[in-house]
């Protein structure tokens, strides 16, 4: 007997640009969630509801008694549901390809159950009453599903042969480097929220137990080494004539580290005002997201779906009459 997925599978072939668009948007979500749940924590909203799975001891849903900071919270669970829809519709059309793509599949898969871990993680959150280390693994596994839908959206515009580097190997080292860094310099990020002002409710809430200045100028030292390092890649890259592609994602992440940069400082400064603080969030997603992309762009893979025009027309040769 068929399972579900199978039997849509058998009757529906998608086209390429289809899994190629189902990728994207369950990427798209993936950040949009991560923007909302910032949302929640500015606005002071978490605790909006204050139990879970539920949202009151006597409602399922906000109410109007909750006021703002209820609806703020229910709404940001409801986008778990988006999400979660955005990341199905990849997993159909990832499975319903012709011919079938294993990798894509199990990319899918795998977004579902990071998905189903950071809902049980956030209702932990709610029910340890924004504990901040569990706030900090809440937004670390969001930033995993970033991190799956942006392989699956880089992995469904290429092929499935084996991979072909396109740098030598001092490139990708220093590569894999820099992704090791930026992943640290999100890491700390996370203490640096943890050790902030903005707890996420109006309440006295928990903070990590650093030194909000120190841990700060940590993350500061890790931008740069960061920017420096991305700075250096492109240079080396230009120096190799690397492939333009390889190329414009080096440059592409250093335009977002220093628009990054720029905001965060401004933040600093201005002592952490909630919108700046939201975008920045934003920007660090954008970063990592860029990361990924020059990580996976010194390498291709053969084989690549084809795209949706049609053929051209073959000219049929020439015949002489004798």
């Amino acid at each position: 007997m068929r399972n579900p997925l199978a039997s849509v599978a058998a009757r529906w072939t998608p086209r390429p640009e289809t899994v190629r668009r189902a990728a994207l948007a369950a990427l798209v979500m993936s950040v949009v969630i991560v923007v909302t749940g910032g949302a929640v924590r500015l606005t002071g909203s978490g605790l909006g509801c204050d139990t879970w799975p539920k949202c009151s001891d006597e409602s399922l849903v906000a109410t109007t008694e909750m006021g703002f900071h209820g609806a703020i919270e229910f709404g940001n669970r409801l986008m778990t549901y988006v999400v979660s829809a955005a990341v199905g519709w990849f997993i159909v059309a990832a499975r319903s390809a012709k011919p079938r793509r294993r990798s894509l599949t199990r990319l899918g898969w795998a977004q579902f159950w990071v998905i189903a871990f950071n809902g049980v993680l956030g209702g932990i959150t709610v029910l340890t009453e924004l504990n901040p280390f569990i706030v900090a693994a809440h937004f670390l596994a969001a930033t995993a599903l970033v991190t799956v839908t942006t392989v699956s959206w880089v992995r469904a515009r290429e092929g499935d042969g084996p991979p072909r580097p396109l740098v030598g190997v001092p490139v990708r080292r220093a590569v894999a480097g820099l992704t090791v860094l930026a992943a640290a310099l999100v890491v700390v990020g996370t203490g640096v929220t943890g050790s902030g002002k903005h707890a996420g409710d109006d309440s006295e809430i928990e903070r990590m137990p650093f030194d909000w200045d120190t841990i700060t100028r940590v993350h500061s030292a890790l931008a740069w080494l960061v920017v420096l390092g991305t700075l250096a890649i492109w240079l080396g890259l230009r120096v190799v004539d690397a492939p333009p592609a390889v190329l414009a994602r080096a440059r592409e992440l250093l335009l977002v580290l220093l628009a990054q940069g720029v905001i965060g400082y401004v933040q600093y400064f201005l002592d952490e005002p909630e919108l700046l603080v939201g975008i920045h969030l934003l920007g660090a997603t954008l970063v990592w997201i860029a990361t990924l992309r020059l990580l996976l762009s010194t390498r291709e893979r053969e084989g690549a779906p084809p795209t949706d025009e049609p053929p051209a027309r073959a000219t049929p040769p020439l015949t002489t009459v004798s």
